[in-house]
């Protein structure tokens, strides 16, 4: 069937793996191939694959969180099965910019291949400091600074550094140039006319490259539900210096630790009252350390302080920045919250501010969170209650604004979820962009590009392989299934010792279970296991069979199932242990 036939009838061009034979497309064709392998219909996960001919170059690599239906899963990475197959044609990686979801995974990719990582000043110190704290056996990574405007030939790829505006600092945009004409990768951006530190957007060489000619833009989807444009991240500032001028008792002030301009703003807002800053929480701490050390924040010599000195310094007198402004359980504020912290806790006068928004689906910890908070006298300030927050992406003005700017042949929308990257391309077709030249891709998704054309080539593994503990891919959906059963409905484990002589049973056997049952249900429960194994034990004798094998072929696990299902309407997972005594 025609591909392109196919999608004519559809409002965007995207892939289906119905659609495509699963193969390696040749390594010789002219066009450009694209292959996204994270950050595609989903929030996180970041990384591309651009292959030209021979030679091939990434574009972050980045971490992803599990969803609820993924117990014991820690993070997600990409899957680099495409990369594993073409290796030898791999010339660098080049990293947007310092956030969890664009750096997390290099120290896993970084442990199978050995090619130059660029990026800006703060976000190669990151990747250093992530790489030595996991103790990955990562030898002499080839980490380069690649300083705004700068540009660095991979293969037969020319990539230029682009400032943009984001909720870190040194965040880029990639004008890729290849043979065929110039991607333009925006990366994570807003446009900040007045950011904290730094200069705005670099609106002007985006701008020029789009009067060159853009052969592709990709840009950044998250917020495209908001229309108008984010706010200043100056205006977070002046929110926390009238805040910090009205507080009476410590001020703590939870934020993601990557946020450098808001370490920054909280720092000179307490030095405008006199006031100490002290940091909570390891990640926060290891930020404040890169940052600071190569010139990124600025302060007075006795304005920082450490944990062990707080107690000497009146409630008035302290500002504690520190982590867990989503709830999560092991994060610094969440402890404190709950009582749990060794050194700190919240008391009556104290102020909390949470200078984050809320990520869709930590609703119920945060609040929970806020809850504790109250309940031991804290004041408590969030974003639905004081402009405490700005987000780091684009709204649809300023999506508007860079589409305008680059004037691409082909669009495709990224870093978002299938809603996201849809209502994008239906913002660009309105402004007149060729429907038929908006791509919505899949991760793993192979598109190929020339100077007229796209076409689908193929795809390669794009689900993500999932992290638990320190195993890479021992995870898969049959132990993912297993654990929510565990979760969901408990486990019934049964303990059989027989004679294989006599083929009986010696004793009586042994029922346990765990997250099954009410305590006043298991001794009924538990009888009407035992009678039906010693039913199987009375058929073994009557027809002569070995007890041993029937208890352990499946029938007793199946009829066990079927009774526990009858009697409570649940599933859980079954144990058997048979235990043979000659």
């Amino acid at each position: 069937m025609d591909k392109n036939k196919v999608n004519k009838k559809r409002p965007f061009v995207t892939g289906s793996r119905q659609q495509k034979s699963k193969k390696t497309p040749d390594a010789k064709s002219p066009g450009l191939k694209i292959i996204p392998l994270g950050g595609m219909r989903e929030v996180g996960k970041n990384m591309t694959c651009f292959q030209f001919q021979d030679d091939m170059i990434i574009v972050d690599c980045g971490i992803g969180f599990p969803d609820e239906d993924m117990p014991g899963v820690d993070i997600i990475i990409p899957d680099f099965t495409y990369v594993r197959e073409n290796i030898d044609k791999l010339k660098a990686i080049f990293v947007t910019h310092g956030h969890e979801d664009h750096i997390g995974a290099l120290p896993w990719l970084l442990k199978e291949v050995s090619v130059p990582v660029y990026s800006n000043a703060l976000t190669i110190k990151l990747i250093e400091r992530k790489l030595k704290d996991r103790g990955t056996q990562v030898k002499n990574p080839d980490l380069r600074v690649l300083r705004t405007g700068q540009r660095v030939g991979a293969g037969q790829f020319q990539v230029e550094s682009i400032h943009v505006n984001h909720s870190i600092a040194d965040a880029n945009a990639f004008a890729i140039t290849t043979p065929i004409g110039i991607v333009l990768h925006m990366g994570d951006y807003k446009v900040d006319y007045t950011p904290p530190t730094g200069k705005p957007i670099d609106l002007n060489r985006i701008a020029q490259l789009g009067q060159k000619g853009i052969l592709a833009l990709i840009s950044d989807s998250t917020n495209i539900e908001y229309p108008g444009s984010t706010m200043s991240e100056q205006a977070v500032g002046e929110t926390f210096k009238d805040l910090f001028a009205r507080a009476q008792g410590r001020i703590f002030v939870a934020t993601f630790s990557s946020n450098v301009y808001r370490l920054q703003q909280v720092i000179d807002a307490a030095e405008a009252e006199g006031r100490k800053v002290c940091l909570l929480g390891r990640s926060m701490i290891n930020v404040f350390e890169v940052a600071n050390s190569i010139g990124y924040i600025r302060s007075s010599p006795n304005t920082i302080i450490e944990q062990n000195n707080i107690d000497k310094y009146k409630p008035d007198e302290l500002v504690l920045i520190t982590t867990g402004s989503q709830g999560e359980p092991m994060a610094a504020l969440s402890k404190i919250a709950f009582a749990e912290h060794k050194n700190v806790e919240i008391v009556e006068g104290d102020t909390v501010i949470l200078s984050s928004s809320i990520i869709p689906g930590n609703e119920k910890p945060i609040y929970r969170m806020i809850d504790e908070l109250y309940r031991r006298g804290a004041e408590v300030i969030y974003e639905s209650l004081a402009d405490v927050h700005v987000s780091g992406h684009a709204y649809q003005e300023e999506l508007k604004l860079i589409y305008q700017l680059a004037k691409p042949k082909f669009f495709i929308p990224g870093h978002g979820e299938y809603r996201h990257l849809h209502l994008h391309a239906k913002m660009v077709q309105k402004m007149g962009h060729d429907k038929e030249k908006i791509l919505l891709l899949s991760n793993g998704d192979i598109v190929e590009l020339d100077y007229k054309e796209f076409r689908f080539v193929g795809f390669t593994e794009g689900a993500g392989v999932l992290i638990d503990g320190s195993g890479m891919g021992d995870v898969d959906k049959w132990v993912l299934r297993d654990r929510l059963r565990l979760a969901e409905d408990g486990v019934v484990s049964a303990y059989i010792a027989i004679n294989s002589q006599n083929n009986s049973i010696l004793g009586q056997p042994e029922i346990i279970a765990r997250g099954f049952i009410y305590d006043s249900e298991i001794a009924s429960t538990t009888i009407s296991c035992r009678n039906l194994i010693e039913e199987l034990a009375t058929e073994a004798r009557t027809e002569k069979k070995p007890l041993a094998h029937i208890l352990k072929s499946g029938r007793l696990e199946n009829e066990l199932r079927k009774l526990l299902f009858e009697k409570t309407r649940r599933r859980p997972v079954i144990l058997i242990s048979v235990l043979e005594i000659d």
